[in-house]
C-alpha cells in the first residue's frame, strides 16, 4: 500500500479541535485500520489473484470466474472506506484553518485600530465589531478556536456523513461478498467451457480480517453516534444555561424603565400609583394615599382618606376667604335712577 503518512498529519491536527468522542474515532481509525490496513492485511490479501486456481485449462477463464467472485479486492475496498469517512473530518479541519486565517486577519485589523486609538482617533465602534466578529467565528480571548454557530455546524455535518459512509459500505461489502469466504467458488461464465470450480487460497485467514474490520467499522460507527448525540446534547445545555451571545445588544436597546415616571407620594411607607405629586400643589398641601393593592398598607387607607379630605376642606375654605375679601375690595354700589 502507498504511505499514508499525509493523511496521518492531517488527521492528527484535527484532534485539537475535537471531542473526546471524536479523538477515540481518530485513535481507531489510526491503529484498526489505517496500520492494520498497511501491516497483516495487505500480506495477507497479497497472493489473491494468482493463488486463485480454477479446474480448467481455458485461458481467461480464471480471470473471469475471479472478476465474477471478487468485483473488488477487499483491500483495495477497505482503502476506499477508509478515505470517504476521513473525507468529512478533512472537510472540517479546512474550516478550522479558515476560521484561524480570519482570526489572523482581525488579530492584525485590531492591533491597527489600537494604534490608531492611541493617536487619539474613537475607534471603540470598530473595535466592538471586531470582538463580535471573533465570537461569531468561534474564537475565545486566549486566540483558542472554541466549537461554536458555524463550526459546531460543520462539525455536526462531518460526524452524520461518516455516520452515512460507514453504513453504506458495510452494506455494500455484504451485498458483493458477505462476510466470510469460502474455499471453493463455482463459476459458470464464458470463455469457461462448463461449470468449474475455483479455489481459494487462506479463506479461514481471510475471514478472520473480515470480521476483525467489520468489528472496528461497527465501533467507529457507535462512536460516531455517541459523539453525536453529546454534541446535540451539549448544544442543548448550552441553550438551557444561558450561554448566548454576550455582545447581544438587546439590552441596550430596551427603554428604562424609570424614564418618565411619576413620582408618587407615600405615607408610612406606602406608595400609591394613582396619586402622582403636582408641582402645582399649594403649600401645605398634602395628598396622602394607601395603596390599595398592597396588603401591608391596608390599615392607612382609612386614615390616608379623612387626611385628604381634611386637607381639601382647610383648602377651599381658605380659597373661599380669599375670594371674598378680593370682592369686598373691588365691589362698589350702583345707583338706580328712578325715571
Amino acid at each position: 500500500m502507498g504511505d499514508w503518512s499525509a493523511l496521518g498529519k492531517l488527521l492528527d491536527k484535527v484532534q485539537a479541535y475535537s471531542t473526546a468522542g471524536g479523538k477515540v474515532w481518530l485513535s481507531v481509525l489510526f491503529i484498526f485500520r489505517i496500520l492494520l490496513l498497511g501491516t497483516a492485511v495487505e500480506s495477507a490479501w497479497g497472493d489473491e489473484q494468482s493463488a486463485f486456481r480454477c479446474n480448467t485449462q481455458q485461458p481467461g477463464c480464471e480471470n473471469v470466474c475471479y472478476d465474477k467472485s471478487f468485483p473488488i479486492s477487499h483491500v483495495r475496498f477497505w482503502v476506499l472506506q477508509i478515505i470517504f469517512v476521513s473525507v468529512p473530518t478533512l472537510l472540517y479541519l479546512a474550516h478550522v484553518f479558515y476560521v484561524m486565517r480570519k482570526e489572523e486577519k482581525l488579530n492584525k485589523r485590531e492591533e491597527e485600530l489600537k494604534v490608531v486609538q492611541n493617536d487619539g482617533v474613537n475607534v471603540d465602534m470598530h473595535l466592538k465589531q471586531i470582538e463580535i466578529k471573533k465570537f461569531k467565528y468561534g474564537i475565545e480571548e486566549h486566540g483558542k478556536v472554541k466549537m461554536r454557530g458555524g463550526l459546531l455546524r460543520t462539525y455536526i455535518i462531518s460526524i452524520l456523513f461518516k455516520s452515512v459512509f460507514e453504513v453504506a459500505f458495510l452494506l455494500i461489502q455484504w451485498y458483493i461478498y458477505g462476510f466470510s469466504l469460502n474455499a471453493i467458488y463455482t463459476c459458470e461464465r464464458d470463455p469457461c467451457p462448463h461449470r468449474v470450480d475455483c479455489f481459494l487460497s487462506r479463506p479461514t485467514e481471510k475471514t478472520i480480517f473480515i470480521l476483525f474490520m467489520l468489528v472496528v467499522s461497527l465501533v467507529s460507527l457507535a462512536l460516531n453516534i455517541i459523539e453525536l448525540f453529546y454534541v446535540f446534547f451539549k448544544g442543548v445545555k448550552d441553550r438551557v444555561k444561558g450561554k448566548t451571545d454576550p455582545y447581544s445588544h438587546s439590552g441596550a436597546m430596551s427603554p428604562s424603565k424609570d424614564c418618565g415616571s411619576p413620582k408618587y407620594a407615600y405615607y408610612n411607607g406606602c406608595s400609591s400609583p394613582t396619586a402622582p405629586l403636582s408641582p402645582m400643589s399649594p403649600p401645605g398641601y398634602k395628598l396622602v394615599t394607601g395603596d390599595r393593592n398592597n396588603s401591608s398598607c391596608r390599615n392607612y387607607n382609612k386614615q390616608a382618606s379623612e387626611q385628604n379630605w381634611a386637607n381639601y376642606s382647610a383648602e377651599q375654605n381658605r380659597m373661599g376667604q380669599a375670594g371674598s375679601t378680593i370682592s369686598n375690595s373691588h365691589a362698589q354700589p350702583f345707583d338706580f335712577s328712578d325715571e
